[in-house]
């Protein structure tokens, strides 16, 4: 522990026992903390080519459980380590408060740098600078020539002075002279004036460009070692990945034991054939957990907002423990067999599209994009259309009711523990289309609309309306017979270089009109992985829970995050469902890519072992979701599903403001992708004119002492939740009317 001892809070390194499953407990392992991030090795020499784990200490909450142990953990892994003594383990966890702090103050500056980073409208400025810096050197150059011609008259009108040898004309010559000495004086200020502007705008405008230059080159400097270790990282991994074919084929498993000591290992105790095991993460929230709300009961709504918008739902992390799931694979009799899911028939709507234009083959310089996106927020970067799918995030909010069959066989249940097992599968739901699809859609204009009515058809209709810029937000209200579901949510996100994480923040209401059921949920956190290098492809992690206020039930789901050296199953979901009394009902278990189970929990037990397992004995598991295969031709169209095509499908009867009548959107759907581009850039620079005329006109009423009203959506209004005690969105069910009435007068022009 010398190393950590004497080694300041900014570098901290040393050694520390990490616990990595409950075959081999805690294990020694080399511990750097640099730069606000926490990474581990087995030994020293691995620094130089392959990290075990990393957490950015950003995100990361920091809990000391006994003298010697500490817990550190983000919404993608927790470090449960133990120190060699107290006084080790306080000196760590100093050390590592500090480097939160100093993480934390480094991505508020980075925040209030953003502003200072050249954009579009910077650049227009830098263009404007130029000519006028062209134009006061043209006038120096003017008053340049006008010096040397009045200097050469004036000095010609001292020469014939000097040859004058009659005094009578000398004072002829005199009044001449005078006179070109006034004009040489006036030049001569004018040149000095001149020289004065061009040196005040030049000494201004350079410290700016400066700046940009000084950000250019650290951008270039961080972009050059992230893909450095990236290249360590491939290198490590593909040696390491033909060395466990190599060994594999032999028919030892030994390689495979060395790569995942670091992970959780399942093992049980030999049990009965007629039943098979499952080890489940399930979390064991503390009591300084967050309330229903999502924010301290003590704060005010607009801090609860602010705080909801900066930070990340995975901060404040529970912890979690292992359950042992015995499942019984029954006799095969009929009564044993779980039940298919059974769906509500269908209603035969309007005929709507099968396919979309084919996606054209575009190449794209991406690394001059990406070395201006680091350490941005994803909403604030002008990307081009070679990254998007033809449609908007509000088509995408509207495509997660997709599923609403869920919905509609939970109000169909008698048992509101099952009712909480449907609602669960649907909240895991709205990430199945990301396995598949990892193109951005368009970032939503100030007072955009969507809505998708397939009452026809599905039985439900959604309207979506981007209510907020800065922070972007937008609410979401579908409405059904049997249910209801509404919110607002508000996407972060942040690139750093390696990947991109996407932090959804809000809650979603779904309430039922039979059973009075009345949900509340978070969406976890999303992280695009192979930014630069490789494949892209989306990972969600985190804990969620699922509340009903009716009943005081609640479901927590584990999003267990992807490892490469696991043998776990990928995407995987685990969850239990606990009565109002804190007893397990229902086990759920699945992939958010691919289905979702439920198992009814029969008997509840400890393990046998001492450790302090849970051990549910359950029934057989029933089949609550399952996904369906895409449509044939997908990967030419986005790898959109059957309800996303159809999304974007043109229908008169919307409101103008509509994501069907975004210009850029379609004419990217038709393929002219140059055109689609040019179009983008204007409906921005318009939304920026529109906030820069706002902001103008609220700073000229402050200077006489009169208010501004903000702005305020259409068709939602800012209202107290009696649940939540939060600030949220509310449908004031005016649109349908008005689009009845086909009304639109009101509408902002936003195309």
């Amino acid at each position: 522990m010398a190393d950590a001892k004497n080694a300041s809070p900014e570098n901290f390194k040393g050694w520390l026992y990490k616990w990595t499953n409950y075959i081999k407990g805690y294990q020694r392992r080399w511990f750097v903390l640099s730069n606000g991030l926490l990474s581990y090795y087995r030994n020293q020499a691995e620094m130089a080519h392959t990290c075990r784990g990393t957490i950015n200490l950003a995100g990361a909450y920091i809990d000391t459980e006994d003298s010697c142990n500490f817990v550190i953990s983000s919404g993608a892994q927790t470090f449960h380590l133990k120190a060699s003594s107290e006084v080790e383990r306080q000196r760590w966890v100093t050390a590592l408060e500090l480097a939160k702090a100093k993480a934390i103050q480094m991505l508020e500056a980075d925040s209030d740098e953003e502003n200072d980073i050249p954009t579009e409208v910077d650049r227009n400025e830098f263009q404007s600078t130029l000519r006028i810096l062209t134009s006061k050197l043209d006038d120096l150059n003017t008053c340049n020539d006008l010096i040397a011609k009045h200097g050469a008259a004036l000095q010609r009108a001292l020469g014939e002075l000097e040859a004058i040898k009659d005094p009578s004309e000398a004072s002829a010559k005199l009044k001449g002279i005078n006179e070109r000495t006034t004009l040489f004086r006036i030049t001569s200020n004018a040149m000095i004036n001149a020289c004065a502007d061009y040196l005040e705008l030049a000494q201004t405008q350079g410290r700016k460009w400066q700046k940009s230059l000084q950000y250019e080159r650290d951008q270039r400097l961080r972009l050059e070692e992230t893909i450095e270790t990236l290249a360590k990282q491939h290198n490590t991994l593909e040696k390491a990945c033909k060395e466990v074919k190599k060994k594999s084929s032999k028919g030892t498993d030994t390689t495979t034991q060395d790569h995942s000591e670091d992970e959780d290992n399942e093992f049980f105790d030999a049990i009965d054939e007629s039943a098979f095991t499952q080890t489940l993460l399930l979390p064991a929230i503390k009591t300084h957990r967050r309330n229903d709300s999502g924010a301290s009961a003590a704060s005010s709504e607009g801090t609860d907002r602010d705080q909801e918008y900066l930070s990340s739902d995975d901060e404040m992390m529970p912890e979690q423990r292992e359950a042992v799931v015995l499942v019984n694979k029954g006799d095969g009799s009929t009564e044993d067999v779980a039940k298919p899911l059974q769906r509500r028939p269908k209603k035969q709507g309007r005929e709507r599209r099968k396919t979309i234009p084919h996606r054209p083959n575009h190449s794209l310089n991406l690394w001059s994009i990406i070395k201006n996106c680091i350490g941005k927020e994803l909403s604030k970067i002008p990307m081009p259309v070679n990254f998007n799918e033809p449609l908007s995030m509000l088509q995408r909010f509207a495509e997660e009711s997709g599923f609403s069959d869920l919905l509609d066989n939970a109000a169909m249940c008698e048992d509101t523990s099952e009712e909480m097992a449907y609602v669960a599968a649907f909240s895991m739901t709205a990430y199945t289309a990301t396995a598949v699809r990892t193109t951005k859609p368009f970032n939503p204009l100030l007072g955009e609309t969507f809505e998708l009515d397939r009452s026809d058809d599905l039985g439900w209709r959604s309207f979506v309306e981007q209510v907020s810029h800065h922070p972007p937000a937008a609410a979401i209200h579908v409405e059904s017979k049997d249910w209801t579901l509404w919110s607002d949510i508000t996407i972060t996100s942040k690139f750093r270089g390696k990947y991109l994480q996407v932090f959804p923040q809000g809650i979603t209401h779904i309430q039922f009109k039979k059973s009075g059921s009345h949900y509340t949920y978070r969406k976890v956190t999303s992280t695009v992985h192979n930014i630069i290098v490789g494949k892209l492809w989306v990972d969600t992690s985190g804990e969620c829970e699922i509340y009903n206020h009716t009943t005081g039930e609640k479901c927590r789901m584990n999003f267990k995050p992807y490892s490469y050296f696991s043998g776990d199953t990928p995407r995987k979901v685990t969850g239990v469902i606990l009565d109002k009394a804190g007893q397990a009902r229902f086990i759920l278990s699945g992939t958010w890519d691919k289905k979702m189970e439920c198992a009814r929990v029969q008997h509840i037990s400890n393990d046998k072992s001492g450790k302090g397992k849970p051990v549910y004995q359950t029934g057989t598991p029933k089949l609550l979701w399952h996904q369906k295969p895409l449509p044939p031709g997908a990967e030419l169209m986005y790898n959109l599903s059957e309800l996303a095509i159809t999304l974007n499908e043109p229908d008169e009867a919307v409101a103008p403001t509509d994501s069907r009548n975004r210009p850029d959107q379609r004419l990217m759907e038709e393929g002219s992708w140059d055109e689609a581009n040019q179009e983008k850039l204007r409906l921005e620079e318009k939304q920026r004119a529109k906030r820069r005329k706002k902001e103008a006109e609220a700073a000229t009423a402050a200077e006489t002492g009169k208010t501004v009203d903000p702005y305020k959506p259409m068709w939602f209004e800012r209202k107290m939740d009696p649940l939540t005690k939060t600030m949220v969105y509310i449908f004031n069910n005016k649109y349908w009317t008005a689009k009845d009435n086909q009304d639109w007068s009101d509408c902002p022009d936003i195309f």
